[in-house]
This record gives structure tokens, C-alpha cells and sequence, in this order.
């Protein structure tokens, strides 16, 4: 097939997870859904907005499952599957599982992408799929106006120890394991005004596979996890909070940042998921007095293939970020605390 060049970026509207919807249309798409019903072996569903599904098989296996695609948010093949594989697979480790499959999700173009630009994408993600030790066991594929590509992705872990986005307890540090910004670099690439060395610092963390999730689970110091993805570290911030029924109070000065990601957003390289992310949750958001705008929607920056947020027993936060830091996530900090009162974050 003799298809001209043409750059990944160049045919979607959007990229990564800044292609979420917005979590108010979200929620108002799921308001009159039935819910899973009444399955006793199923622990957790949609109901907290959770990373995964888990059904329990018996006092010591759950399996989990979960799925996530999307279009480019980089204009180079390979580096467009490895994203995405490590966003899919987060999921899992999340919950505190280990992967042990995963099926892949395609929809192609086809006449505007040359085969070799498709086999490029999953060589990719079945590279990061290997890296995790899994297999990539299927898939399916459709023709689609829009490059899409990801996972569904399979895993085990224990009942006892599966991690949620409502397990926090008042008086929890929050760690957070990698640095916002994703979303603030990608929107410099679509304009061609990514600073040098900033795309391998990106493709750096967003290849980076949350596997610390898996060993978070058999710690009895951490009480509850969320990945940080589309509705950035307010967003998912706030899912916490709300599912634990706290209020999270975040350090702006301690929150991790890519490298240009504060100079870029002063420039405004903002996506436009930023702005859909603070329209649906920013009610429920308090921030300082006189808080610039670019840097309350860096806050809202949705991160692609983002870190772990973690809420832990005070004691045991400062040794767990200095073994964070050891075991490959240079960039984890202690960003903040919950504690009792309405569910809602605080930035101070």
C-alpha cells in the first residue's frame, strides 16, 4: 500500500488521556446506568471510580481487569504503543495487582497510515507488555477515522490486599510517585515548541510502569491508591476524597513537576482537558489566594501514563519515598496530608 508520510499527531483531534471526557459528562453519561448488582464475589466495580474491576475467586485470588486506549499524543510509532501499554497496565498495579495478559485494542485509519506505521505502534506496546512479563494474548482491531491504540489488560492479586482510591484515613501522608506535566508537553509538541531534552524526559515517565503498585499492596502502611491519568492530580485527588469521605490537603510547593512543565503552562502550552477538568470539579477545589491561572490549570493537567498517588501512615512516609526514589521514581515526594472534614481538596 503506497500511503504518504504523515505525522501520527497530525490526524487526532486530541492525545493520550487529555482525550478523556470530562468528569462531569461522565458522570452524567453513568447517572441512570444500572449498577453491577448485587454479585457477592465482585469487590469492586464502577461505583467509586476505581482503576479496575475485581472479582474475588476465593479467600486468596481476585482477578482483575481493565482496559484503556487512546489516540497520540507523540508523532513517533513506537513510542505511541509503549505509552499506552504502561497507561493500560497501571491500572493493574494500582489496585495492588500483578498483570498476567493482555488483549489489544486497535482502530487504524486505514489509507492514511502506512502498515509499517501500524506494526511500529505494536511493536511498541507489546515491548512495555514483555517489560511487565506478560503476554499480549489477542485483541481487535477496526478502521477508524482516528489512530487508536491500547490495552485490555488482565491481572491477580489478593482479596485482602487489594489497594482502592477509598482507603484513606484521616491523618494519611499523600505520596505522589511521578511529576505532573504530561499533558503541558504534549500540547508544546502539537505546536512544535518542546524545549530540548524534554521529549525523552516524557517518554521517560510515561514509560515508566508502576510496578511499585504490586509491592504497595503487602505493606500494612499504605491504606489507599489511585493512578494520576486524564483528570489530573486535582481530579483524581478529589476521587479520593471523596471516596474515602476526607479532605485532601495538597503543598503546591511539594507537588512534582516535569522539568519545563511550570515554564511551558506560563507560556500557554495548556490542553484543552485542563480547562474540561476544572469546569467539572473546580467547585469542590480550594486554592490559595491569588493563585494564577496557569497555575491552577497545571494542577488540572491531565497526565498520560501518570504516577501513584498514595495515602500511607504518616511514620512510614518518609522511608517510603526514600525507597521510591531508590527503586526507579526519582521524582516521588510527600505532597500533602487527608484529614477529617468534607470531601474536597485543598491546596495550600
Amino acid at each position: 500500500m503506497d500511503v504518504p508520510m504523515i505525522r501520527l499527531t497530525e490526524l487526532a483531534h486530541g492525545g493520550g488521556c487529555g482525550c478523556k471526557l470530562a468528569p462531569s459528562v461522565l458522570q452524567s453519561l453513568l447517572a441512570d446506568q444500572p449498577m453491577a448488582g448485587p454479585f457477592a464475589q465482585l469487590l469492586v466495580g464502577s461505583e467509586t471510580a476505581d482503576d479496575a474491576a475485581v472479582w474475588k475467586v476465593d479467600d486468596n485470588l481476585a482477578v482483575m481487569a481493565t482496559t484503556d486506549f487512546f489516540m497520540p499524543m507523540v508523532d513517533d510509532p513506537e513510542d505511541f504503543g509503549r505509552i499506552a501499554a504502561t497507561n493500560a497496565i497501571s491500572d493493574i498495579y494500582a489496585m495492588g495487582g500483578k498483570p498476567i495478559m493482555a488483549l489489544a485494542i486497535l482502530g487504524m485509519p486505514i489509507g492514511k497510515l502506512d502498515p509499517s506505521v501500524v506494526r511500529r505502534i505494536l511493536a511498541g506496546g507489546a515491548s512495555i507488555c514483555a517489560e511487565a512479563g506478560i503476554p499480549v494474548a489477542g485483541g481487535h482491531s477496526i478502521d477508524c477515522p482516528e489512530p487508536v491504540y491500547g490495552l485490555a489488560v488482565i491481572g491477580l492479586g489478593r482479596p485482602d490486599r487489594v489497594l482502592r482510591n477509598t482507603g484513606a484515613r484521616a491523618g494519611d501522608a499523600l505520596i505522589l510517585t511521578k511529576g505532573i506535566g504530561v499533558g503541558i508537553y504534549s500540547a508544546a509538541i502539537k505546536k512544535g515548541q518542546l524545549p530540548e531534552g524534554a521529549y525523552a524526559e516524557m517518554i521517560a515517565t510515561t514509560t515508566l510502569l508502576n510496578r511499585a503498585g504490586a509491592e504497595l499492596s503487602a505493606d500494612p502502611a499504605v491504606h489507599g491508591v489511585t493512578d494520576v491519568t486524564g483528570f489530573g492530580i486535582l481530579g483524581h485527588g478529589l476521587e479520593m476524597a471523596r471516596g474515602s469521605g476526607l479532605t485532601l490537603r495538597l503543598r503546591q510547593d511539594a507537588v512534582p513537576f516535569l522539568k519545563h512543565a511550570e515554564a511551558l503552562a506560563q507560556q500557554g502550552f495548556i490542553t484543552g482537558a485542563s480547562h474540561r477538568n476544572w469546569d467539572s470539579y473546580g467547585p469542590s477545589i480550594e486554592l490559595p489566594a491569588g493563585c494564577p491561572d496557569w497555575q491552577r490549570l497545571l494542577l488540572a493537567d491531565p497526565q498520560t501514563s501518570g504516577g501513584l498517588l498514595i495515602a500511607c501512615a504518616p511514620e512510614a512516609a518518609e522511608g517510603m519515598v526514600a525507597r521510591l526514589q531508590a527503586g526507579g521514581y526519582p521524582l516521588a515526594r510527600r505532597i500533602g496530608r487527608a484529614e477529617a472534614g468534607p470531601a474536597r481538596v485543598v491546596v495550600e
